[in-house]
């Protein structure tokens, strides 16, 4: 080595050195990466997709005839590769299934909102046997279906009556970590997704249409979140939760249409075994429903106070609802056997019968009857801040009906009514209830035609996209509970919270 190249060394040792440990750095690097790839695939991200077609551009192509074939080859290939995540059915395209759909472990089928999983005319299939399902019998982890259209072809499949468990479009059980999104559901015989011993789930802006059940059944669940779903009920109801707990519906709007096949409630939660303590139900706007809006039930043989209490209904908005020719149990929130619900900052406007019931239908089922009277005494509902107007007489037996608040159980139930403000109901305002805090005054709403339930206010009221002033103001602003919260609403906000379904909200009316 000559003295030139050892004088080129001495001046650059510093950068020979920096690039030696790169080097070596790099080559570590990529042994590590090499030994991790024939090991686990733990280094490759786990994002990578299996399409499914109809035009032969994926990695499996459908024909149109017996498509779960191909769909469950891609839902097998995820499962048994890690490397691979999602299952994307490609639109526009409709997939015929005549068999079961069924999806493993941390596996995402979603597809485009043109892709359609429909199934097959005279299916023939037995009862209980779903559209998608679980690979596992003992239970998933990590599913995500979002994005295309499930098409249960009530219309060619009537030799299966609705609501007896065929044809429910997702179902699941002994399984965790489940999320349904951005799905449209419709014309089913059965639930849109049913759920049973699960946790964490969650149901959220899907469009649900004419099933034959539940939009959500929950059974023996916790952790049961639906919000901003657009459900139209037929047969049954919108949300459902049986026996389980920390559930919360939100954010839903959920109606029916009129007919005799056009359902329950919007949303029912219900309680024979088990803990239900922790429920809410929320800025919800629920319409036009065939039965009750709403139905909290508890039944069964005695249970502690602890096991069915605290349930919080409040910020909703209830109007024409239990339009129901046939039944007596219709209304806007109908309830019973359950102890410390708290309902408040509602509106009810045009409810059948009556804006808040105590009662249980006596039967329902006349060839299978159940008896749904709870076996304790002491259930107590606090209803408060809320306003209740313009109540009608149901259709079936109307004498005796359209008052804003009815006990029928005034042996065992109890109503403690807070400013609430009542007015315009055709049968009065209670029924074995009564209060000295309640306003009996017209709340001078927004826009009561187009269901606009804001309080006019000459401080400022919100129209949906701006602050605007009215020539007077509701009687409502500021007449609310003392001991309720207020925090929420706007500055003038007189240090009291309004009543109605802004009450301590961003959206408050002022007062001035």
């Amino acid at each position: 080595m000559n003295e030139k190249h050892l004088r080129y060394i001495r001046q650059n040792r510093k950068k020979i050195g920096v690039s030696i440990v790169i080097l070596i750095f790099l080559i570590a690097l990529g042994v590590f990466i090499l030994y991790a790839i024939q090991s686990d695939y733990s280094l490759i991200p786990l994002n990578k997709t299996v399409y499914v077609t109809g035009d032969g551009s994926g990695n499996f192509t459908c024909d149109g005839s017996d498509d779960q074939v191909e769909i469950n080859q891609a839902l097998a290939y995820v499962a048994e590769n890690p490397q691979y995540s999602t299952v994307h059915l490609k639109g526009s395209n409709t997939y015929v299934i005549s068999d079961s759909i069924l999806i493993g472990s941390n596996t995402v089928l979603e597809g485009d909102s043109t892709a359609i999983i429909k199934l097959k005319d005279k299916a023939g299939w037995p009862v209980g046997k779903p559209l998608i399902t679980q690979m596992d019998s003992t239970g998933i982890r990590g599913v995500t279906i979002k994005g295309f259209e499930i098409n249960g072809n009530h219309d060619h499949n009537q030799d299966k009556k609705k609501g007896e468990g065929y044809y429910n479009m997702i179902h699941f059980l002994d399984s965790k970590n489940i999320q349904i999104h951005n799905m449209y559901l419709h014309d089913g015989h059965g639930d849109g997704l049913k759920v049973e011993r699960s946790s964490n789930i969650k149901f959220y802006n899907n469009k649900v249409y004419k099933l034959g059940h539940d939009g959500l059944f929950a059974i023996d669940c916790t952790n049961v979140e639906a919000w901003n779903n657009r459900i139209t009920c037929r047969t049954n109801g919108g949300l459902r939760a049986m026996n389980s707990n920390h559930v919360k519906f939100y954010g839903n709007i959920i109606d029916s249409f009129y007919h005799w096949s056009a359902g329950g409630s919007a949303i029912l939660i219900e309680k024979t075994t088990g803990v239900v303590n922790d429920v809410e139900v929320y800025n919800n706007t629920i319409s036009n429903t065939y039965g009750p809006g709403m139905w909290l039930i508890g039944y069964g043989d005695s249970y502690s106070k602890e096991e069915a209490q605290n349930v919080h209904i409040h910020h909703n908005t209830f109007y024409n609802t239990g339009t129901n020719p046939s039944i007596d149990w219709v209304g806007g929130i109908v309830t019973s056997g359950f102890y410390n619900t708290l309902i408040e900052n509602n509106v009810f406007d045009e409810i059948y019968h009556a804006a808040i019931i105590n009662m249980y239908p006596s039967t329902t089922s006349i060839s299978d009857p159940v008896d749904l009277s709870p076996a304790d005494t002491g259930y107590t509902t606090i209803i408060r801040n809320n306003i209740i107007v313009n109540t009608q007489k149901r259709t079936k037996d109307p004498d005796g009906t359209g008052y804003a608040v009815v006990n029928y159980l005034p042996k065992t139930h109890i109503f403690v009514l807070e400013n609430n403000c009542l007015y315009n109901n055709v049968g009065g305002n209670y029924k074995n209830a009564n209060s000295t805090t309640d306003i009996y005054v017209a709340p001078l709403f927004a826009d009561l035609g187009s269901h606009d339930y804001h309080l006019k206010s000459v401080a400022g009221r919100w129209n949906g996209t701006s602050w605007v002033k009215d020539s007077t103001s509701s009687p409502c602003i500021d007449a609310g509970s003392v001991s309720s919260d207020y925090s929420n609403e706007p500055e003038d906000n007189g240090n009291r919270i309004n009543i109605g379904r802004y009450g301590n909200t961003i959206y408050a009316s002022l007062s001035g």
